[in-house]
């Protein structure tokens, strides 16, 4: 009965035994398949980022109603079903985009016995507005716009012509000059036109003034003559702020002019653009109109950008060149809501760039004939072209994340308005005109700047801690003092963001003198109460019990905390004259924001110490006590046996809790959150805020848009935080692997 029983317990230990290794084996395999399946996925929406444009040709058709003139201009709607063909004869022909067919042909009001002779587009911003420039001095300005209804649950787009200026001509030149070149720009409430007769370049500015009672619109207008030579003036610019104007001459130059006062333009700028022997085939604004991107016969495109001189005063600065081909280009088309361009050469050779990532994105052979004109939808997601064989020629075009490269992601970009090239990172603005700066380069710099300064602070105090607990303190006070350690780490960490944020960095800024004096004033404060310590008379302190002297030090550590803290303010008005911030900011220009990294260091520290504690602790208490024993038999010191035998043992164990700690500093969110100002700049200085990647994931994935290039950078933002986890864990244990085999003879 007693054997039977025996073999009972047998047979139900062995079988606990293997379902606890089932269990374990189970355990570590699934967490394995985790973290490979979210290596995965978030490869898997990261990819998209880095796949090359695709064109497809789509359809080609002959030319709608070629009778009624050259094309002067070709644009389509947004939904790239609707195009229009502005002529030179001043016919507005709508057709269906895909096929030609004419949908409504539509008469330019142009006064009669006139002709003409110039015509410009505004840019997007004024709503497909056009001008004609007339023989006799006048102009006609008028919009392109599109009524969409859905009958029968259809989508039916209806073209029409509107004029915002009035339908009748506007008179720019009184004499009756020709407008030879021009160029206008409406907004809701002022509207600007620049026009080049034979001799002279003349601005006229248009202010609408709406009458309260009647709603009567009346135009004031301003007239000033430029003072520039504009018999070589071959194209006219003006940005969407009237603001700024660029004259482009056939002999290379760029004259660029401030007409913030249309009464007293000012002469900015007059700068070569393109290189010797070569001419300016085409130009136009990218969208926003901060940048110009100028065309030439050698085949380049080059990026002009306004920029802050030495001076501080605006400049056009060439930021970047693209080669398109050997052959002139013959039309730029900017992206109407990226900073994107396609150009197309002579050959009908088109290429498809970005400036901001610096990269070809598509090229293409869209036509075999000499190209007449070109346009690309707003979306940028369809291009028609029409040649010189009076056909046009209809492209899908696919080109999702044309922002985003290699170059864009790590490396310096010099971003529009910006002075030089930087490390940015700013994904989104309050207008449309903006550009997206996904450099993720000041990111993993703040996350490691964040992970360095916690570090700094958790590893001394955790460290020098666990090795005092576990070699020289008593059992009795231990048993009180690592649970307690250890219980700090059950705090919540928005918990801890919160104070610091809160309460650490206002006292901080506060008392920045008394907190470096803390540093001055602890090692010379214990160490003057150990002298006094070990001088006291035998008889108090054997009422000490052994072990305890460092509960002792807790009030004193406080005084002398608090006196460094109390004299904090005096001190900086008597050595100062005023507040140690201010000092490094006059003498040494180093700023100071109050939620900085030293903040977070402080507060990442505090989070991190009980990990990297209770791991060492558990490392050093557990090395074999014959080791530490056979040490002390045979001579050495106490001190001796803690650096010679217990931490060379312990250190594979003391080397996982300082990576583990590591790892969590480097994932921290919620006190980086809240701890600092979340500004992604790259400065060492410990009084300057930071972004990390993880708390830059937290801040923007709940506003990105769904597979958007903010929402795939910041899913690679996570990868990189995966793969730089991954790989420090890694080389983590094997370091520790060699570690634990150099030191498992002792």
């Amino acid at each position: 009965m007693e054997k039977s029983a025996n073999n009972y317990y047998q047979r139900w230990r062995l079988a606990k035994d293997s379902l606890a290794r089932v269990g374990v084996i189970a355990g570590g395999l699934s967490v394995i398949v985790a973290l490979v399946l979210i290596f995965f996925y978030l490869l898997y929406v990261v990819i998209p980022l880095f796949k090359p444009a695709t064109a497809e040709a789509t359809s080609n058709y002959a030319l709608p109603e070629q009778t009624q003139g050259k094309t002067v201009l070709l644009d389509v709607e947004e939904q790239n079903e609707v195009a229009v063909r502005f002529t030179d004869s001043g016919q507005a022909v709508f057709f269906d985009a895909a096929t030609g067919k004419t949908i409504l042909n539509e008469a330019i009001k142009i006064p009669a016995g006139s002709k003409i002779v110039s015509f410009a587009q505004g840019s997007p911003i004024s709503e497909g507005a056009v001008i004609y420039g007339l023989s006799n001095g006048q102009a006609v300005i008028v919009k392109h716009q599109y009524k969409i209804t859905y009958p029968d649950n259809k989508r039916l787009i209806i073209p029409s012509l509107k004029y915002p200026l009035g339908e009748e001509a506007l008179v720019i030149n009184d004499k009756g000059a020709a407008l030879e070149k021009i160029a206008v720009k409406i907004g809701d409430k002022s509207s600007t036109i620049v026009a080049k007769t034979a001799d002279k370049i003349r601005l006229v500015h248009i202010e609408k003034e709406t009458n309260l009672f009647s709603d009567e619109v009346k135009l004031n207008r301003t007239e000033t003559l430029l003072e520039v030579q504009a018999s070589n003036i071959i194209d006219i610019r003006i940005d969407k702020e009237e603001r700024n104007l660029y004259l482009i001459g056939n002999d290379g130059h760029l004259n660029f002019f401030d007409i913030s006062d249309k009464t007293k333009p000012t002469l900015r700028q007059n700068i070569n653009v393109v290189a010797e022997g070569a001419k300016i085939t085409a130009s136009t604004f990218l969208n926003g109109d901060s940048s110009l991107v100028i065309g030439d016969s050698s085949g380049l495109v080059s990026q002009w950008s306004m920029v802050r001189d030495e001076s501080k005063r605006p400049a056009m600065q060439k930021i970047r060149v693209f080669k398109v081909s050997e052959k002139a280009i013959a039309a730029i088309n900017p992206e109407p809501r990226r900073k994107g361009f396609a150009a197309i050469d002579v050959d009908g050779m088109m290429g498809i760039y970005h400036t901001t990532s610096e990269r070809e994105v598509l090229r293409e052979q869209v036509t075999n004939s000499l190209p007449v004109s070109a346009a690309l939808s707003p979306r940028a997601t369809a291009l028609l072209v029409e040649a010189n064989d009076k056909k046009i020629y209809f492209w899908k075009i696919d080109n999702k994340h044309p922002e985003i490269s290699i170059k864009s992601l790590w490396q310096e970009v010099w971003y529009e308005g910006y002075p030089k090239p930087d490390y940015i990172w700013q994904s989104s603005a309050s207008n449309s005109d903006f550009e997206p700066k996904y450099s993720l380069t000041p990111l993993v710099f703040g996350t490691l700047k964040a992970a360095f300064y916690a570090m700094l602070i958790a590893v001394p105090l955790s460290l020098m801690g666990a090795i005092y607990s576990a070699y020289f303190m008593t059992a009795f006070m231990r048993q009180y003092v690592k649970p307690t350690i250890e219980l700090m780490g059950a705090l919540p960490t928005v918990i801890l963001g919160f104070l610091a944020g809160l309460w650490l960095a206002p006292t901080l800024e506060e008392n920045l003198s008394g907190f470096f004096l803390l540093f001055a004033l602890l090692p010379v404060g214990v160490l003057g109460f150990a002298y006094l310590w070990h001088n006291l008379p035998k008889q108090i302190l054997e009422q000490i019990p052994e072990g305890w002297e460092a509960a002792i030090l807790i009030p004193v550590i406080l005084i002398i905390g608090w006196f460094a803290f109390a004299i904090s303010v005096p001190l900086e008005t008597l050595l100062f004259h005023g507040t140690l911030r201010d000092w490094f900011k006059n003498e040494w220009g180093i700023g100071y924001d109050q939620r900085n990294a030293l903040v977070v260091g402080i507060a990442m520290g505090f989070a991190v110490i009980p990990t990297i504690f209770s791991i060492a602790e558990d490392a050093i208490f557990s090395v074999p006590k014959h080791l530490t024993v056979g040490s002390l038999a045979l001579g050495a010191t106490t001190w001796q046996t803690m650096t010679r035998v217990v931490l060379l043992t312990a250190s594979p164990g003391i080397f996982s809790a300082v990576m583990i700690g590591l790892g969590r500093a480097v994932g921290e969110t919620m006190i980086v959150l809240m701890a600092t100002g979340n500004t992604p700049v790259m400065d060492l200085s410990v009084f300057q805020g930071l972004r990390t990647l993880a708390a830059n994931i937290a801040v923007e994935m709940p506003e990105s848009q769904v597979d958007s290039s903010h929402y795939r950078v910041l899913f690679l933002a996570a990868l990189v935080l995966f793969l730089f986890t991954f790989v420090f864990n890694t080389l983590a244990e094997v370091i520790r692997q060699r570690l634990r085999e150099k030191y498992s003879s002792l």
